[in-house]
């Protein structure tokens, strides 16, 4: 098969990697333009981008593909098949009617739930048991198509996004060379009209921890932004990013107290259970566990966290 690919973050160079290793003819690669990305805000090209670049493919970089000169690129390429993961760009009619088999998109969800652009995150967040990865044919609606293929893998409390995003990329991407290899025998299955929810891009204001919830919801809220934004507290003037944390059983102390420690890491009273915190990251340094963090400045007990 020709297939050209359009991704952007490492989940989609991953994924292309192994459409790479599987032998498809990969004539092009659509990617987003460079952004500004470090301390120095020096202009930087995406993971797909790179590896693209390092494999010697031909990459176009469109600000979108509304206009008849972003999509000439595809038009020229004279591709089987488009496949599509983490693109970060709404395609139009007019690009999914390019490709002679269409296009196909990789999506980190058991759809029709989480349907967006943020469906790993909002799976942690709600506490799913499971998610997966669905090989969805293109349509104009917001992840509407109909599903080719499907692979589950659970949840683990283990499992911060920037793990389990990883443990999808590898099953996206054995999922799509597997859908490729008998596309032209196989009949997507439309998606059920019930159980529809939209994984909605995050917003850094609701990585801020709200104590009076439960250690479970915030336990959740500490993995689905680990690695962005990170979970966010106040700790007197400083903003303290925790990237780490297990529940602990039992009740004492307000919303936000520090009511102990535990193997040098703060014990943080939620709205019901505890919350031990075990990795952070203060201003200006980089994410630690807490014991080497608190032994510079301790976090007495009786602490309050904003």
């Amino acid at each position: 098969m020709r297939v050209a690919f359009a991704g952007t973050p490492p989940f989609a160079a991953r994924i292309l990697e192994q459409l790479l290793e599987a032998g498809h003819d990969v004539p092009l690669v659509l990617t987003q333009p460079d952004r500004p990305a470090g301390r120095g805000l020096k202009l930087t090209p995406s993971a797909v981008s790179r590896l693209a670049e390092s494999r010697s493919i031909p990459t176009a970089k469109p600000p979108s593909l509304k206009t008849p000169e972003s999509r000439q690129p595809l038009v020229d390429a004279r591709v089987d098949i488009l496949a599509v993961a983490a693109y970060g760009l709404i395609l139009p009619q007019s690009v999914l009617d390019i490709p002679r088999l269409g296009c196909l998109n990789v999506h980190a969800s058991l759809l029709p739930r989480w349907r967006g652009a943020a469906p790993v995150q909002r799976a942690i967040l709600a506490g799913d048991a499971e998610t997966g990865v669905c090989i969805m044919r293109m349509e104009a609606g917001l992840d509407t198509g109909p599903v080719y293929l499907e692979h589950r893998t659970a949840i683990e409390e283990s499992d911060n996004a920037g793990l389990l995003t990883e443990r999808l990329a590898q099953i996206g991407g054995q999922a799509l060379v597997e859908t490729i290899a008998h596309l032209e025998e196989m009949s997507p299955v439309p998606q059920p009209e019930s159980g529809v929810t939209y994984a909605a891009k995050i917003d850094k204001s609701e990585a801020r921890i709200d104590w009076n919830r439960s250690a479970e919801e915030v336990g959740r809220q500490v993995r689905a932004f680990n690695p962005f934004p990170g979970a966010e507290a106040r700790w007197g003037e400083e903003s303290l990013k925790i990237w780490e944390a297990k529940i602990e059983a039992g009740k004492g102390g307000e919303p936000g107290e520090v009511v102990g420690h535990s193997d040098g890491c703060p014990v943080i009273a939620c709205g019901s259970g505890k919350l031990v915190i075990t990795c952070i990251q203060r201003p200006g340094s980089r994410r630690l566990p807490s014991p080497e963090v608190l032994r510079a400045r301790p976090m007495a007990t009786g602490t309050r966290l904003g």
